[in-house]
């Protein structure tokens, strides 16, 4: 395999999100949707509430773009109401020596994730990763004709390829999403699944045919590389 482009999943990938950091996101998307149904004279319970957000983001990668197609919301609104915490540096939990870890693989390493770009940088700069990266793609940034379009889409990640000028064979999405990792081997990328954050008994699935490595943490990536290169 030739000097591989590392694609790099943020929450429940380079730190553990369902520690944390998760569950206060879910309280505030929970309060913008509650507030919003209730203005437009909708149910609003917290069953209703909880079913929506899940929902969309199973739906369509991201809350936000459920929010943005069924209801009109403004996307800048909705990400930075939701993902405004100010405890960010006491919640994250990652692997110690992260940077060194990532350090050992060849090649390039771009961060692409459905968060929005000011949390996104916050976060990096807490692990310690924000100049190891050659960029940052955050969910603003995910647009094809003009349209927000975050992972799972197969057309954003063409033009991605396009963009960074090389060939989907020499990508790795590393991600814990499986509807994200079926769409990157779609277009023709390498995939590794991370277990190790998921909040679910996704260690004891078995690997799906498009996730050409299962590994149970980022520590693991370096002693598997031969495996992508097959």
């Amino acid at each position: 395999m030739p000097t591989p482009i590392w694609l790099f999943d943020l929450d429940n990938t380079l730190h553990n999100a369902s520690h944390a950091i998760f569950p206060a996101i879910n309280v505030k998307m929970n309060v913008f949707i509650q507030r919003l149904l209730e203005q437009r004279g909708l149910p609003s319970d917290e069953a209703v509430v909880n079913a929506l957000r899940f929902d969309y983001w199973q739906r369509y990668g991201t809350t936000m773009q459920g929010m943005v197609k069924h209801h009109q919301v403004n996307a800048a609104e909705f990400l930075h109401e939701t993902h405004a915490i100010d405890e960010l540096a006491s919640m994250v939990r990652a692997e110690r020596g992260l940077l060194r870890l990532l350090r050992r693989l060849p090649g390039h390493k771009i961060l692409l994730t459905n968060a929005p770009r000011r949390y996104a940088h916050e976060l990096m700069r807490q692990l310690g990763l924000h100049r190891d990266f050659r960029r940052q793609i955050s969910v603003e940034m995910m647009r094809v004709h003009g349209h927000m379009r975050p992972k799972p889409s197969r057309q954003f990640l063409r033009k991605l390829l396009a963009r960074e000028r090389v060939r989907a064979s020499r990508c790795v999405l590393v991600e814990d999403t499986l509807a994200n990792l079926k769409a990157a081997k779609a277009v023709g990328m390498r995939t590794v699944w991370i277990t190790q954050f998921l909040p679910n008994q996704s260690t004891l699935v078995s690997r799906p045919s498009y996730v050409d490595v299962k590994v149970k943490s980022v520590r693991r990536l370096a002693g598997n590389f031969r495996r992508l290169s097959a």
